[in-house]
């Protein structure tokens, strides 16, 4: 399919990569595009791993399966590199998107030789920073966003300036927060 955009989500149950892939299916379709935000369901439950996917197209989308081979992959754990074959599929001209502190060398060798390009965040430290807690989906979000040029930084902060205010309607005081966090992201996000 032309100009379609695949990406894979490896997250734990509870630290919002679902969230994260619908928030930025949102964003996507708010700029224009055709996109599916979904999860792969299974007994999911706190601290278990999770799957969730996304298709952004400038066309719309015909293809109603999981992703077998996505452009990119955002790993929201870094634990999972060792249990979860993450880049499986993963398409050398694309990317993986990591929420670690861990060194070049040691994620080179738990991804078993994949040739593309690798970027790292760490989400905690924003997340802590702008939210005073453990949310590393929203830096994710952003980071994925940067990587991948889905939209522009622009566009994102926007659309989820705006999406926040509705999500958040009844917690107005965390919206600063998590608009801190994406900028943070937008900045932070580095390629090895």
């Amino acid at each position: 399919m032309d100009n379609l955009l695949e990406i894979r989500w490896h997250g734990r149950g509870g630290q919002g990569a679902k969230t994260a892939s619908l928030l930025l299916a949102d964003a996507a379709f708010n700029t224009g595009k055709y996109i599916q935000g979904f999860p792969e369901y299974g007994p999911e439950r706190m601290g278990a791993p999770i799957t969730a996917y996304n298709r952004i197209s400038s066309k719309p989308i015909t293809i109603h399966s999981n992703i077998y081979e996505p452009d990119y992959v955002v790993v929201v754990d870094d634990t999972l590199l060792e249990s979860v074959d993450v880049t499986s599929g993963l398409k050398e001209t694309g990317a993986i998107v990591i929420n670690t502190t861990k060194s070049a060398d040691y994620l080179r060798k738990v991804l078993k030789g994949y040739k593309g390009e690798i970027y790292t965040i760490d989400a905690r430290k924003i997340s802590e920073e702008a939210l005073g807690r453990y949310f590393p989906n929203t830096p994710m979000l952003a980071a994925i966003v940067k990587v991948s040029k889905i939209m522009t930084d622009e566009e994102l902060l926007n659309d989820m300036k705006g999406s926040f205010k509705h999500k958040f309607a009844k917690k107005p005081e965390v919206i600063e927060g998590n608009m801190k966090a994406l900028e943070l992201a937008l900045k932070e996000v580095k390629k090895i």
